[in-house]
């Protein structure tokens, strides 16, 4: 039985459109048109250091005896040429306090232009590297100024020591990450495989992050809270508690070590 448009009938409120009370009132209307949306503040955080620190070139690793007789594992840290001022930035001209230290001297040739003239301009000798230290407070700093080690760091001090790890290339799950490999007898064919890596049609992919074979190693890292054994001013040398990153000859960031209530504030 054929129905006809005329026979539906359809509810009053279908039929009548409803318009937004805001938009009856012309005032509300240009409020809500006009009103802007408040904008987020940005801002950028860098990490405060405890104090001013210094480059140092890690040349390997001993073992240290006390007066007692207790061995303590040691690395042992040497000095080049540097660790010079080259630059003392404040909040009125850079939007920050920190110092600017160079250090390993290097022949004119081995720089940029910039970069040569950047050192030329605070009076230093060229510099391969060059490091910030942000500090609460700069005064005491001026360009071509000479960190001297035993002046800052005294013997029994603590400090944090970061570099650049050893690099081991891409490497299995079983090194990279620490797991267990499956049986190497009674017909296994699984022995260092990964293994599952996720379920099928859901989620049907890989969460990221996942545990998985890559390159291992020649990252950035930080070694916190070293004690400082033994200063040696003749062989101008420093020997720290524990291993350091990389392999001898690496470039080491020595800074003194934040300790929550005593150098740096609780919040």
């Amino acid at each position: 039985m054929a129905m006809t448009m005329a026979s539906l009938s359809f509810p009053s409120s279908l039929n009548k459109p409803t318009i937004s009370s805001s938009l009856l009132n012309p005032s509300k209307a240009s409020s809500f048109l006009t009103k802007p949306k408040p904008k987020r503040a940005v801002t950028i955080s860098m990490s405060m250091e405890a104090g001013i620190g210094v480059m140092a070139s890690k040349l390997g690793m001993m073992s240290f005896f006390e007066p007692d007789g207790t061995v303590v594992p040691v690395t042992v840290v040497g000095f080049r040429e540097g660790n010079i001022v080259t630059q003392v930035k404040t909040l009125a001209t850079d939007g920050y306090d920190a110092v600017q230290v160079g250090y390993r001297r290097v022949r004119d040739k081995k720089l940029t232009k910039p970069e040569t003239g950047h050192l030329e301009k605070a009076g230093v000798i060229p510099l391969r590297h060059l490091q910030e230290f942000r500090l609460t407070s700069v005064e005491g700093f001026e360009p071509n100024q000479k960190l001297v080690f035993d002046e800052i760091f005294k013997e029994g001090d603590l400090v944090d020591v970061a570099g650049t790890t050893i690099g081991k290339g891409f490497q299995g799950g079983i090194k990279r990450h620490n797991f267990k490999r499956g049986q190497m007898t009674h017909g296994s064919k699984s022995h260092r495989a990964l293994g599952s890596i996720g379920a099928g049609t859901t989620p049907g992919r890989v969460y990221k992050g996942k545990k998985m074979p890559g390159r291992m190693g020649g990252t950035r890292t930080k070694i916190r809270k070293l004690k400082i054994v033994k200063v040696d001013k003749e062989l101008n040398v420093v020997m720290i508690k524990g291993a350091l990153p990389g392999k001898p000859g690496n470039i080491l960031r020595i800074t003194p070590a934040k300790i929550v209530g005593v150098n740096i504030p609780k919040n």
